[in-house]
């Protein structure tokens, strides 16, 4: 009996990898590569490359593995990029979650955890955000999301299918053990102020609005560390085993920092200061988003391990000198 990860050579999928297999979980990474790296996912891991709405695929490895849970990340993230590209953020997200669920329906597999995002709640009215809040995405990508939502909650009212699903904010940082961090296309403050941290970028972060209604006039996220929502999943999956309902969460640590506090945090953690400049808002961006997550520690006892901005910032900056490390080991 094996677990499914769709997206396992991706940033946080590669982390579910590390903690099912830390659990002594039979784990199968499907990743077509598309975004993803071969090696970030663990070795422990069955890997298979194939593109999660391929349903030919995935009703192989549904058989060859005895698959019986599925934890699905494939998709697109990238919230400017769904403004430019929306159609194929239709497809790869809404499209093949549709595709995923269909192919788990008819393999008869009762249980899917999906990783969704606070995206879908658009520009909140109020702040900590609560899960009964309004869906009312501003951009594709949480308009996509959204939509996937409503086919996996249609779909298990139809069928024998349970799920949890969960709403996380902005995920950061990287495994302690420096086995997995975030690759690819920089565009995330951390990952970005990171890379500028160590020297690998060489010009100014770009901070996008100093004219939001917060206290500093910088947007204001709230950060969970992605060990931290790794550990959520798996905490999802124990609660489907165990009978219990369907639910929908949100994954946060109930706290926010402004992007100059997050900016405060590299010039603590490295000693220097963190090169910077003011530019225009960028499209899609909310002034403020901060989880209400009452529901999570409730309904899964989640207790969160990496609630401190300084380490998120540290093991990101640890992680992009192992990059460093790794392209020069290639060399």
């Amino acid at each position: 009996m094996s677990v499914l990860v769709t997206g396992g050579a991706g940033y946080i999928g590669s982390h579910m990898l590390l903690a099912l297999l830390d659990a002594g979980e039979d784990a199968v990474a499907l990743d077509n590569l598309s975004t993803g790296a071969r090696w970030l996912a663990p070795e422990g891991a069955a890997f298979i490359e194939a593109d999660v709405g391929n349903p030919e695929a995935l009703a192989r490895v549904f058989k060859d593995y005895d698959i019986k849970d599925v934890i699905h990340f494939a998709g697109s993230i990238l919230v400017p990029e769904s403004i430019r590209q929306p159609l194929d953020y239709y497809k790869n997200n809404t499209a093949n979650t549709l595709m995923l669920l269909r192919a788990c329906v008819e393999a008869g597999i009762t249980r899917f955890i999906f990783s969704s995002t606070a995206s879908v709640y658009g520009r909140p009215d109020r702040v900590p955000i609560s899960e009964s809040a309004p869906l009312q995405s501003i951009t594709p990508y949480g308009a996509t999301m959204a939509m996937s939502e409503r086919i996996l909650h249609d779909a298990a009212t139809a069928h024998d299918l349970s799920y949890v699903t969960l709403r996380y904010f902005n995920v950061a940082g990287a495994d302690p053990k420096m086995r997995a961090g975030e690759i690819g296309k920089p565009t995330h403050l951390i990952k970005v102020a990171a890379q500028i941290a160590v020297g690998a970028r060489k010009e100014k972060l770009q901070v996008f609005g100093d004219d939001y209604p917060t206290p500093d006039g910088t947007a204001i996220r709230d950060y969970v560390h992605v060990a931290d929502l790794a550990q959520a999943h798996l905490k999802a999956l124990r609660r489907l085993r165990e009978g219990g309902s369907s639910a929908t969460l949100n994954c946060g640590y109930g706290r926010g920092y402004s992007v100059s506090e997050v900016i405060d945090a590299f010039e603590r953690v490295t000693g220097a200061a963190l090169p910077h400049e003011m530019a225009p808002r960028r499209a899609g961006d909310p002034p403020q988003l901060i989880a209400d997550n009452a529901a999570i520690r409730t309904a899964l006892d989640w207790r969160p391990r990496y609630d401190d901005i300084d380490f998120i910032v540290e093991t990101a900056i640890d992680w992009e000198r192992r990059l460093a490390e790794k392209a020069g080991e290639g060399a």
